[in-house]
């Protein structure tokens, strides 16, 4: 078997469990990110590979509770370690990375304070798919099905409380520097929405 065989087996999988199905196109973004900023640094890839594809495996349907009270108080992290933990090694992971792997997992929220490089990448990552337009998408396509967004107007403080606070908390230069114009375009968007419904939003 190819060593590089795990790799098609996690992006098979994630394929097949993301549910809803848009919650798919986050995986490949957030490596891609992740890599660029990563550019020209000392990381191990296979760790960040593995971090990026199956860090939110908690949060896809028939991985998380389906009842709104325990769904309320779902932490996916610990859920989506232990998976990633077990379905590793299956797929030909190198065991000895399997650790690393988890931590990265583990810090990837922009609250957390990552320890490797490999997390620190993916954190700054996950902070830019919060920003710009794909930011914007992906908190809007929330509205009516997520318990927490009911209306669009909803979702307007988390969009504005990601403007104004996320860009700050980016570790890497090059973080830095592509979350100026995802700020931009997510200022520019909340403008227009102001400008076009007003109080009319809903």
């Amino acid at each position: 078997m190819n060593p590089q065989d795990w790799r098609q087996s996690v992006i098979g999988y994630i394929r097949a469990e993301a549910r809803p199905e848009d919650k798919y196109g986050h995986q490949p973004r957030l490596y891609a990110l992740a890599c660029r900023i990563g550019e020209g640094m000392d990381y191990d890839d296979d760790v960040l590979f593995a971090a990026a594809w199956m860090h939110d495996l908690g949060v896809f349907l028939g991985h998380r509770p389906q009842a709104p009270e325990q769904l309320a108080g779902w932490d996916h992290v610990p859920y989506t370690i232990t998976r990633t933990c077990e379905l590793l090694p299956g797929w030909g992971f190198p065991e000895a990375k399997i650790e690393a792997v988890a931590e990265a997992i583990r810090t990837h929220q922009a609250h957390d304070q990552p320890t490797q490089i490999e997390g620190l990448l993916l954190r700054d990552a996950d902070i830019l798919e919060q920003l710009g337009a794909v930011g914007a998408l992906r908190a809007f396509v929330k509205v009516g099905r997520d318990t927490r967004y009911p209306t669009f107007s909803s979702v307007l403080p988390v969009l504005r409380g990601a403007a104004d606070r996320l860009p700050h908390k980016l570790h890497f230069v090059m973080a830095r520097q592509i979350a100026v114009s995802r700020v931009q375009i997510l200022e520019e968007l909340l403008a227009a929405i102001s400008i076009e419904a007003g109080e009319l939003l809903h």
